[in-house]
């Protein structure tokens, strides 16, 4: 046990910042109810997550270079502080009746922004923090909070925000909130990440070092280019999601709660599993076909499923070993990328893994609204198109969910082939 004291500061860490993490899942959570309330539309509640994920793609090229520059303790407090001040805003309005959509989108960007600036210096921090050799470990723990998350999060939120109202949910928040400030400001010391002896690099420099960092190491470019086409796929799923669920004839708010707590139990599952399992002999390998099963199958029993089990079997399926891959992805890149360049690399890993997210929102609600569900409302009901994906509002969007079960599964086949043919002739072996 005395090995594990080292772990104490990132432990204390990461349980405060998972805790205000928790809190700030449940505000969006709400707004999102909120919104739906007053406007009905997919594509409207989406936006949300495209202005939270915009600042990636947008800024956060500089952001590691910025975060490489800066203390990291102060950059992630003074993130904190102003994501805080911005939730503190929306709820002045909501008291005072003046609420907008367009004040949450700008919540969210802003919220958006701080985390661009905040999550390379906490990658960082954690890298600082945490010995070479606990690095699965802990990357297994942040699986853990990350799943343990998304079952709490939409439970509590519907009861604080039916009970209660919206008031009180982002009171949680901010009490989360201040509990992990607190903690990081006077309980925690994060060292200094060591730094060569030469002069300090030009922002633009800074941020083109972490390209030129990349294009010189094919293996981390090959795999950040893999997840962003992943993340293009899983942005629109979570886009079309609510739009299949709650419109099925056995779906509903309810389904949707089980079907989003079950992705969650199988997330935590997975990754309790991490933690334990011993590093593997390939982690390129075990990324690529954890990929494969899971985009392989919960898309296409979401596409022709009827109920409420199927639907909680591939979720199950999709995300048990999500963890597993995201695991091993972290496991190489801290293992590979300098740690004076991590700041860098990280963040041009966002722009380039992330740009694709608020893409995929878009297109899944547009598709969903504007292509899948005319579609299916004009063919026959007793037709081929009827017998696979049903008939009446959602099976637009099952429809859906088999076009993104096919271009998931050829994504994974393609960037197996371009991953094989480029790096297994000598296996990674971390």
């Amino acid at each position: 046990m005395k090995k594990y004291k080292t772990l104490k500061p990132y432990l204390l860490l990461w349980s405060t910042q998972s805790l205000s993490s928790l809190g700030s899942a449940m505000t969006g959570y709400a707004l999102i109810l909120w919104l739906y309330r007053q406007s009905g539309s997919a594509l409207e509640t989406a936006l949300l997550s495209i202005c939270s994920y915009a600042p990636y793609v947008l800024v956060s090229i500089f952001a590691g270079a910025l975060s490489d520059r800066w203390n990291k303790k102060r950059t992630m407090l003074v993130c904190d502080l102003l994501a805080a001040m911005g939730t503190v805003v929306v709820l002045v309005l909501l008291k005072n009746g003046l609420l907008a959509p367009w004040h949450m989108y700008v919540l969210n960007a802003v919220n958006g922004l701080m985390n661009t600036v905040q999550q390379p210096a906490g990658d960082v921090a954690a890298t600082l923090l945490v010995p070479k050799e606990y690095y699965q470990k802990t990357s297994g723990l942040r699986s853990f909070s990350s799943s343990l998350n998304t079952i709490l999060h939409p439970v509590i939120a519907s009861a604080l925000f039916g009970f209660f109202g919206m008031e009180m949910v982002i009171a949680v928040d901010l009490g989360t909130f201040a509990l992990a400030f607190i903690t990081l400001l006077f309980f925690i010391r994060i060292p200094e990440a060591p730094s060569e002896d030469k002069p300090r690099e030009k922002l633009l420099q800074a941020a083109k070092s972490g390209l030129n960092w990349l294009r010189a190491n094919r293996l981390i470019l090959d795999l950040i280019l893999f997840l962003a086409f992943i993340n293009l796929v899983a942005s629109a799923y979570n886009a079309a999601l609510p739009a299949l669920l709650l419109s099925r004839e056995n779906g509903g708010e309810t389904v949707l709660g089980l079907v989003n707590a079950v992705t969650g139990a199988a997330s935590l599952a997975g990754g309790l599993v991490v933690t334990l399992l011993p590093a593997p002999k390939d982690r390129v390998r075990v990324i690529c076909g954890s990929l494969m099963v899971s985009m392989g199958t919960e898309n296409f029993l979401l596409a022709f499923g009827r109920g409420p089990w199927v639907w909680c079997v591939g979720a199950v399926l999709g995300w048990l070993l999500v963890p597993l891959m995201n695991a091993n992805m972290d496991v190489i890149f801290r293992s590979t990328i300098p740690v004076d360049m991590q700041g860098r690399v990280y963040s041009c890993r966002n722009t380039l893994q992330f740009f694709t997210i608020p893409l995929g929102y878009f297109l899944g609600g547009l598709l969903v609204d504007r292509v899948f569900e005319p579609l299916m409302a004009a063919v026959s009901p007793n037709g081929l198109l009827a017998f696979l994906f049903g008939s009446g509002k959602g099976s637009g969007a099952a429809a859906l969910f088999f076009v993104l079960g096919l271009a998931g599964v050829s994504i994974c086949l393609v960037f197996y082939g371009i991953l094989r043919r480029r790096h297994w002739a000598e296996p990674i072996q971390i």
